[in-house]
């Protein structure tokens, strides 16, 4: 189950997140829709990072009833990567949200030998959607 906090003006269709979260994790998750001015401040804040991003994740620490943690996206990301793909809003937006899931439950493409990047290909041709986050930022083996 998804908790939403839309700190915006813009409207998605939610039907293929709470599809998402579900099938990866029975927890409830928070998600905040904000602008890249916002996501900047945050990045700053807790990675040191001083510019926009398009998703950022906090897992919280497990303790009976915990949310599994939050992701933030940026829907200035979401729009700018949409139109420049050439796919839709809502897919660009589900591929963040599987991306920062994944980072909830533990992996890290940063660190890992790969098995984040495998996870996010087969969930993303599960809910079949265009290529996942980490495919078009590393490109193709």
């Amino acid at each position: 189950m998804i908790e939403l906090d839309n700190r915006t003006d813009k409207t998605y269709d939610f039907t293929k997140l709470e599809a998402i979260a579900s099938a990866l994790s029975p927890l409830e998750v928070e998600l905040i829709l904000t602008s890249n001015d916002e996501i900047a401040n945050i990045n700053q804040e807790f990675r040191g990072i001083d510019k926009p991003t398009d998703v950022l994740s906090f897992p919280n620490d497990p303790f009976p009833g915990a949310p599994l943690g939050t992701i933030i996206i940026s829907v200035d990301k979401v729009d700018e990567v949409a139109k420049v793909l050439g796919h839709t809003q809502n897919d660009e937006l589900s591929l963040l949200f599987i991306h920062g899931m994944l980072h909830l439950l533990g992996m890290d493409h940063e660190a890992d030998c790969g098995e984040m990047r495998v996870e996010e290909e087969r969930v993303v041709r599960e809910f079949n959607l265009p290529l996942s986050l980490i495919v078009r930022t590393q490109g193709l083996d």
